[in-house]
């Protein structure tokens, strides 16, 4: 057991009949941090969510939560985590304020205190325009809202969110987003979704699942750095194309080059450096030495969906499943 994690999974393995939902899995999650877990459908994602929720047993392996195991102290791991669904289970018949109080009660808080915690997150997750409304009667992003106020209600230490954001319109998305970077600095936050931006804006850390195994666990940026061993340079040079050619071929830290005219004298230079350097300042001063008319120098910057594919998909083009 070590204080500084949220979550230990240690050898984490689940087996349905003839089917391998999670397959061996360990990692941890730090108190504080906020951490993505992606992965195509049927990767292992919800089903290692539930088990961190008591929702469901796992064949073998360990899961400790805040320092408890989540099958020996299961009721005290519940009062410690705050787990919405992807198919969030809401009373459509009842109020807001109503449910919320509902809910908090339901666990075990006390009746002055369930009042006064329905209150902070009924303002915390913007609902108190429509408090007194029939959730039935919601918008889905207001109903998104009154699951993630349910999660909240008692006071936990982490939160659990099964694609928060699905579904939701762009104005919704963000605003649900703001709220769970808002949560970062005061819980611990595990979250699945498949917007893979939204990890990039969200989260510290990255964790990918494929066929029940994390295959990639590292932060967004450090993704980027490993990525970057075969970014390109792109520049659009107004010069002679055979003039770009020879320089090209000359420039020992250019692995490959390709040349495209685009309007005018200008030509589309994509330059893929050895060892993944960054040769801009290189090309700049090159421009400029032989007075080429520089109009675009930039560096193409690999996005979480090039990365969670090129990991989900190794030997294919694949779409993101």
């Amino acid at each position: 057991m070590n204080n500084d994690f949220m979550i230990e999974v240690s050898d984490l393995t689940k087996r349905y009949a003839g089917h391998t939902a999670v397959s061996g899995l360990s990692f941890t999650v730090g108190r504080g941090e906020i951490v993505g877990l992606l992965g195509p459908n049927g990767a292992g994602k919800s089903t290692t969510m539930r088990i961190l929720s008591c929702y469901m047993p796992a064949t073998s392996g360990t899961v400790r939560v805040a320092g408890m195991d989540v099958f020996t102290d299961a009721d005290e791991v519940r009062r410690r985590i705050g787990y919405m669904p992807e198919n969030n289970p809401l009373h459509p018949e009842m109020r807001v304020r109503e449910y919320l109080k509902f809910r908090a009660r339901l666990k075990g808080m006390a009746r002055k205190h369930s009042r006064e915690r329905v209150d902070v997150v009924t303002e915390q997750c913007g609902l108190t325009d429509v408090s007194k409304k029939i959730i039935g009667h919601l918008s889905k992003g207001y109903r998104q809202r009154v699951g993630l106020a349910d999660a909240l209600v008692h006071e936990p230490d982490l939160i659990i969110l099964d694609e928060p954001t699905i579904g939701l319109d762009p104005n919704q998305i963000r605003s649900v987003r703001q709220l769970i970077k808002d949560l970062g600095r005061t819980h611990t936050v595990l979250i699945s979704t498949h917007i893979l931006p939204e990890v990039e804006m969200m989260c510290n850390r990255v964790l990918i699942l494929h066929k029940g195994k994390i295959v990639v666990a590292d932060s967004p940026d450090n993704l980027q750095k490993l990525m970057s061993g075969s970014s390109q340079i792109i520049a659009e040079i107004a010069a002679p194309q055979d003039e770009l050619r020879a320089c090209w071929e000359q420039f020992a830290e250019i692995e490959y080059y390709d040349l495209s005219p685009t309007e005018g004298e200008f030509h589309r230079c994509a330059l893929t450096p050895r060892n993944g350097m960054d040769l801009r300042p290189q090309i700049f001063a090159l421009a400029r030495e032989r007075g080429w008319i520089l109009r675009e120098l930039t560096r193409n910057r690999y996005s979480l969906e090039d990365i969670y594919v090129r990991v989900t998909h190794p030997d294919e083009e694949g779409e993101e499943g």
